[in-house]
């Protein structure tokens, strides 16, 4: 199925590509962080229309891909015990733990339910106050200001039985992460929109002065994506670093103040553990004292560990843009959505699904 033909602003998406090409001197290798700008850059072969030399690799953008093993332990252990209930987004469930994950548990009689808000969740409790309600708060700053909002009406309504598991990771600290690794090959990101329309652009600035490396703020659609390696490139042919808004119908330089204002009232930042990443500094948030009763994880005493068992998955690889999820020797045939090897191949957003979905069906001749 050629998607591309189907995508209502094709015309411009290839008017973008001709002047990526007529613009490009030499090889540059770029990053977007954002899961469903690496689906759409798979489904409609953006990446395929790019001129030799310029290759899009796709860095940690996928928080439930991140979100460590030993979290995901925490909350099937939680599952399991009489009384308690865990609230999760659907597509944690089957994202491997140490030895199961949430569907599993579920089948076997785990009190496990899929809500489509915190606040459903939230209103859950309510209903049930014989029961611990643990909802699974992942995300990047995007999903933070609902699970603050969360927090601040539970607490609000006085409810004794409701927490929060809390995995949430920041995207600036990833990138520096990245950046500073001795087999960096990244030389421009595409940063997420809906990430930047909640934080601003500040750190970005910061980030793309620092490493000397442009920062390009990118939308969703094919000939958004498309328009910000255009920006990127052009920065990187002048020799240029600096952090472009080119998405501005939905990004301020300053971001979301009432959503900032929520965030930072419930939770601070802390060091947090990235799935095949280790444990990055400062780059997640945890419940601030004054509702550290809702924190699960203070709350029922739960232990902690980062350490992930030896396998054949490669997500790390994949996360840090240092492999191609095709690449894998696993990728397609003891790895399959059905069959997961890692978080990548299950989530909505991972690469490694978007790749298994869609690249077999993508046909776009390069011009």
């Amino acid at each position: 199925m050629r998607y591309l033909d189907e995508y209502r602003d094709s015309a411009l998406v290839h008017r973008y590509a001709e002047a990526i090409r007529a613009t490009v001197t030499r090889p540059w290798t770029l990053m977007e962080i954002c899961g469903g700008q690496t689906h759409a850059i798979v489904r409609y072969g953006i990446d395929q229309l790019l001129p030799e030399g310029v290759e899009l690799v796709h860095g940690p953008g996928c928080p439930v891909c991140v979100t460590p093993m030993g979290r995901i332990d925490q909350a099937i252990d939680l599952a399991r015990k009489p009384g308690f209930t865990i609230c999760s987004f659907g597509d944690m469930l089957r994202v491997p733990g140490s030895s199961t994950d949430l569907l599993r548990t579920r089948a076997l009689g785990g009190d496990v339910r899929i809500v489509y808000s915190p606040l459903d969740a939230v209103n859950l409790a309510a209903k049930e106050p014989d029961r611990q309600f643990v909802f699974f708060a992942v995300g990047f700053e995007t999903t933070a200001p609902a699970n603050a909002l969360a927090v601040r009406t539970a607490a609000d309504r006085g409810l004794s039985n409701f927490t929060v598991l809390v995995a949430h990771v920041l995207v600036p600290p990833a990138i520096e992460a990245i950046l500073g690794a001795p087999d960096n090959r990244i030389q421009g990101f595409l940063a997420a929109g809906h990430v930047c329309a909640v934080t601003g652009m500040a750190d970005y600035e910061r980030l793309a002065h620092q490493f000397r490396v442009p920062m390009v703020v990118t939308g969703f659609e094919p000939a958004d994506i498309l328009f910000g390696v255009l920006a990127c490139v052009r920065q990187l042919e002048a020799g240029h670093a600096e952090a472009e808004n080119a998405y501005a119908r939905a990004v301020r330089s300053d971001g979301n103040r009432r959503a900032l204002d929520l965030v930072e009232g419930v939770f601070e930042v802390a060091d947090q553990a990235w799935r095949g990443l280790g444990v990055i500094p400062k780059s997640g948030y945890r419940l601030r004292h004054s509702y550290r009763e809702f924190d699960a994880t203070r709350r029922f005493g739960l232990e902690t560990d980062s350490r992930e068992p030896a396998s054949e998955c490669l997500a790390a690889d994949v996360l840090r843009g240092m492999l191609k999820p095709d690449a894998c020797p696993a990728f397609g045939s003891r790895c399959t959505p059905e069959n997961p090897l890692g978080a990548p191949m299950v989530s909505n957003e991972g690469a490694c699904a978007a790749y298994y979905r869609y690249r077999p069906m993508v046909e776009i001749p390069v011009q």
